[in-house]
């Protein structure tokens, strides 16, 4: 483990407080590791990177005695908030209880990938960011942290510094919750990140870029966060009716705005961008099925992603109430989320905090829907379609945080040949993120992607190559299957692009939609080409 960072240290000066060692990361087979870039001495000027040389959030640095107390002021006043249950009657009681009751066992700290593939960075443990808010909160709203502060645990001094680092700690964490599902008390180190991301949001106006001015509030302002209004989503669709009539021989309608229909399907929006086939396969899939079913054209209709469920309480329920409403004006008897996993996890599950009385509409997974079509019959499909290596990305909002761990498993077995599907290690709710969880996938400023690829897309890395370790042999193509649009996102940036797994290994992901369509008997062709770009 590297030299340990007391909680004391982040108030003290230093040009960065835990450089990280690009010798110390966990090796990944095959993989050559490259050097650190040194951070643009233009950035360096401006901004703060002095946690671990890295920055998430690019943060100014302070130009005056007021500017810095006016950081601290508001931060104090959003962490008073935080445990006031007229200002977080959402996630008081867990925030509450994480924060007193933590022993300290560091049980956690083993199932952090983050902490584990960096080379056990103290400042990385799933506990340490939590404990610097327990310390701030005892030191100052407690009668014997104010009197006793290093006698009762409250030994911090509380300064710009302490603040810029906290932030950037609390983009350290990809809050996959895996932490908590180890903790033998229930502690969630990784609710706590993200309740500390929200007094940066809410209290300070400190978020990423990417999450949300190009995320939430594009997507408030014109229906989805990749800036598709409803017309340029009309044109989509006719994009991806052209493109199912290329691919099966006969068009097939896709319903848009059809009143009353059963299923209201919300996709992330990054499918109709940069995978089409997806929501291509799961038209192909509904309407061979027969399900009475619609898109919806309306502004935050058609779009299923709520990046406020990562960062903000405020930003989130007024998108999640506005996707409910898209919903309660078609007059459908429920919302299906495609293949997204924080989508699934803010709506079905999250939205229940602001989705009452007229807007308790049901909501619902996709996934036990696909496992109804398959089991069903009301599809056949010939498992000798897909005769390749496959292995099964678990999104940790929807499995480890949800619970949904069978059905696409049952769907698996019955669309893959005999011996082709293989587990990956820790499988199920003990899987690792794909290392683009809590908006990490679309977050590219400054040098935050050689972080990210180096240190949190490390461990599904390694997953994947133990997954397909008898069958490495790139004449041999791959199929690694994630249900879930950021975790395609994170596939293509870390596994593609950073340790080149299609082109060393023949790895190509993609859903699960489009391996279900690829085993279906009435179509001529193969759905999924191997030669196409994924």
């Amino acid at each position: 483990m590297k030299q340990r960072v007391r909680i004391k240290d982040l108030a003290k000066p230093a040009d960065i407080l835990s450089p990280l060692d690009v010798n110390e990361l966990q090796p990944v087979p095959g993989h050559e590791e490259k050097p650190f870039k040194p951070v643009k001495q233009e950035w360096k000027e401006k901004y703060d990177f002095s946690l671990d040389g890295f920055s998430a959030l690019g943060l100014p640095k302070p130009q005056s005695k007021e500017e810095e107390d006016a950081l601290v002021n508001k931060f104090l006043r959003g962490l008073e908030k935080l445990f006031k249950k007229e200002n977080n009657w959402t996630f008081l009681m867990p925030a509450l209880l994480s924060t007193e009751y933590c022993v300290r066992c560091n049980t956690c700290n083993e199932a952090c990938p983050v902490y584990t593939c960096s080379g056990r960075q103290d400042i990385y443990r799933p506990n340490y960011r939590s404990e610097v808010l327990r310390k701030i909160y005892r030191k100052y709203f407690t009668t014997s942290g104010r009197l006793l502060s290093s006698f009762v645990g409250a030994d911090i001094d509380l300064n710009w510094q302490v603040i810029y680092r906290l932030a950037e700690l609390s983009y350290r964490c990809s809050i996959c919750r895996r932490c908590a599902s180890t903790c033998p008390i229930g502690v969630d180190n990784g609710l706590l990140t993200r309740e500390l991301r929200k007094i940066f949001s809410q209290e300070l106006g400190i978020a990423p870029e990417a999450v949300h001015k190009n995320g939430t509030m594009r997507h408030l302002q014109t229906g989805s966060s990749t800036g598709m209004t409803p017309a340029a989503f009309l044109d989509t669709i006719e994009f991806i009716e052209d493109d199912i009539e290329e691919k099966i021989g006969r068009r097939i309608k896709i319903p848009v705005d059809k009143k009353g229909a059963d299923i209201l399907l919300i996709h992330n929006a990054g499918e109709y961008v940069a995978w089409p086939e997806n929501p291509a396969a799961f038209a192909i899939l509904f309407e061979a099925a027969g399900l009475n079913w619609t898109l919806s054209s309306e502004v935050m209709g058609y779009e299923g992603v709520n990046y406020g469920v990562w960062y903000d309480d405020v930003q989130y329920s007024r998108i999640a109430v506005a996707q409910v409403q898209a919903a309660k004006k078609l007059g459908v008897k429920k919302i299906v989320v495609g293949e997204c996993g924080h989508a699934t996890k803010a709506l079905v599950e999250i939205a229940d905090r602001v989705c009452i009385g007229d807007l308790a509409i049901p909501r619902e997974s996709c996934l036990p829907l696909l496992e109804q079509i398959v089991t069903s019959g009301a599809i056949k499909f010939d498992p000798a379609r897909n005769n390749f290596p496959v292995t099964l990305h678990d999104p940790c909002n929807m499995v480890r945080l949800m619970g949904i761990v069978n059905p696409q498993r049952n769907i698996i077995k019955r669309i893959v040949a005999p011996g082709q599907f293989r587990e990956m290690p820790h499988a199920g709710t003990q899987n690792y993120c794909c290392g683009g969880g809590s908006g990490f996938a679309i977050m590219n400023s400054y040098n935050f992607p050689e972080w990210r690829n180096n240190v949190i897309g490390r461990a599904k890395a390694l997953q994947v190559l133990e997954a397909f370790k008898d069958c490495l042999d790139p004449s041999i193509p791959k199929y690694y299957c994630a249900p879930c649009s950021n975790c395609k996102g994170a596939a293509r940036d870390i596994l593609q692009e950073h340790y080149e797994f299609k082109e060393k290994y023949n790895i190509i992901y993609g859903g699960l939609v489009e391996l279900m369509v690829n085993a279906m008997v009435d179509l001529p062709e193969p759905f999924i080409k191997w030669e196409d770009e994924f």
